[in-house]
């Protein structure tokens, strides 16, 4: 990142307002300085990855082939080995083309997009025309925006819209100023826009002059022009985990996977209510289409979530951003270890969970975002055959016990499961409830006599305190409980406290 006092944005804004205004050259400057702030992360980013992957080649290449030290396993063959030496060079002579460029300051930025840039000379494979690509490609690079502002009419001086009719009108700088149809130097679009997305909240802004930034894009495939708006919401202090375990409320625990979403409804307990839920997603095809789908989806959810009175959801915070970088270094190799990083690669895990934060933020619903260390494991071992158990006409998978543990997680309590705690039928099924202190009557001979609370611990377990319980584990840690995590035999069904 650049320090604003070193962008010396001010001295090329006061540089284009004589030529131009003050607005105009505001919009152009903060335009370039966001793509050149975006492109000077994008470059960290791949500083970092490099560096996982260089790390991660150079520990598998000191072990002799075939043999393992340290955990670390050898490359199986010479022939293998020879190659992975080969991407060591190719990575490392990146990475100093990276730093180089870190610490000149002057990453690649190309106006329009590189990606699009590149088809440029692979017309045959992209089904594109030379005329098709420049109609894109003007298109990508031409946009005009301004920022809003307070006060101003309608929230926005420079590209203004009449609420009444529809009517949008844009200053001209300077040097165009006798292109003007309008009064004080403004040009009238011949077309009204009309918004019907969250209209209701755009004529309560622009009613109240509050600003109102405006997009105008063209869609050169539809040949359309666009006008967005945007606006900033009010910053709201959202409740911790602990709160929400304090209130009382529910939330809709989701499992993100390839295709389809697994839910669960998790009380304020931790336990899980209802049925398991399933919601489909087929995020195959252009990139367009994915993104309307996967939106679908999160609007089922959302729907789901008011449906059952939950104040919000819990998902995984997940990224797979080193195996990304590594590769079949550590998400398998083969047949089975190609199609797993396939099915990695199609997850759209950041996707995910900007969307879900922004449409549930407007819903009026929170999001937790948990640890996902072994929620599958846990899930499936703890609490598959309960749930099962629990919805007699439903088909439970492991991805919805992991819904479970991350619902679990979200609340402040343990991931896993004390065995025999509840059963199928308390009726007929005799248990002893969680946290129970009473001793019961157990036969005589060796067995040993019923443990109550704040007795003294014989066995051999670790983390207990001077008071003979786990003292609870920050927010900041592991849901698990345990640093570094690491799955153990037992755990608690309604509390955070582990026995």
């Amino acid at each position: 990142m650049v320090p604003v006092k070193s962008n010396r944005r001010a001295e090329r804004k006061r540089a284009l307002t004589g030529v131009s205004s003050s607005r105009w050259a505001g919009a152009i400057t903060r335009a370039s300085e966001d793509q050149y702030q975006l492109s000077v992360r994008c470059l960290f980013d791949e500083r970092a990855l490099l560096r996982r992957a260089i790390s991660k080649i150079g520990k598998r290449l000191a072990v002799p082939c075939g043999q393992r030290v340290g955990g670390v396993r050898g490359y199986p063959s010479r022939t293998e080995r020879a190659q992975k030496q080969c991407r060591l060079q190719v990575l490392t002579v990146r990475l100093a083309e990276v730093e180089q460029r870190i610490e000149a300051g002057h990453p690649a930025i190309v106006v329009g997009g590189r990606r699009l840039a590149k088809t440029r000379h692979n017309l045959i494979d992209a089904d594109l025309t030379q005329n098709e690509w420049r109609e894109c490609w003007d298109a990508q690079r031409l946009f005009l925006t301004a920022d809003g502002e307070s006060g101003a009419p309608y929230g926005n001086y420079t590209i203004t819209v009449d609420p009444a009719d529809g009517t949008v009108t844009v200053v001209l700088p300077e040097p165009l100023r006798h292109l003007a149809n309008a009064p004080r130097g403004r040009y009238r679009l011949s077309c009204p826009v009309t918004f019907n997305h969250r209209r209701d909240e755009w004529l309560d802004r622009v009613t109240a002059n509050c600003s109102v930034r405006y997009d105008i894009v063209c869609d050169p495939e539809r040949g359309r022009w666009y006008l967005d708006a945007s606006w900033s919401t009010p910053k709201v202090v959202l409740p911790t985990p602990a709160e929400l375990t304090a209130i009382g409320t529910r939330l809709l625990a989701v499992d993100l996977n390839a295709d389809h979403l697994a839910a669960c409804v998790v009380d304020a307990h931790g336990n899980p209510v209802g049925q398991p839920i399933t919601v489909t997603t087929d995020l195959t095809g252009p990139t367009s289409q994915r993104d309307g789908r996967l939106r679908q989806a999160i609007t089922e959810l959302i729907r789901l979530a008011k449906l059952h009175g939950c104040a919000g959801f819990a998902i995984e915070n997940l990224g797979f951003a080193d195996a990304r970088a590594t590769g079949r270094e550590t998400m398998g190799r083969g047949k089975r270890g190609k199609t797993f990083r396939r099915t990695v690669a199609g997850m759209p895990t950041a996707r995910f969970r900007e969307r879900l934060s922004g449409m549930a933020f407007h819903a009026g619903l929170v999001v937790v975002a948990v640890d996902p260390a072994y929620t599958s494991r846990w899930g499936a071992q703890y609490w598959k055959q309960p749930l099962q158990q629990q919805s007699k006409t439903t088909v439970v998978t492991g991805h919805h016990a992991a819904a479970v543990a991350i619902g679990r997680r979200a609340l402040c309590y343990g991931a896993r499961r004390r065995p025999g705690v509840t059963a199928h039928d308390q009726r007929i099924v005799l248990r002893r409830a969680t946290g129970q202190a009473v001793p019961r009557p157990r036969a005589r001979g060796n067995t040993s006599p019923p443990r109550t609370t704040g007795a003294p611990h014989k066995g051999g377990k670790t983390c207990w305190d001077q008071s003979d319980q786990l003292a609870p584990f920050s927010l900041s840690q592991d849901r698990s409980g345990r640093q570094p995590a690491s799955p153990v035999s037992s755990d608690p069904a309604n509390s955070g406290r582990h026995r």
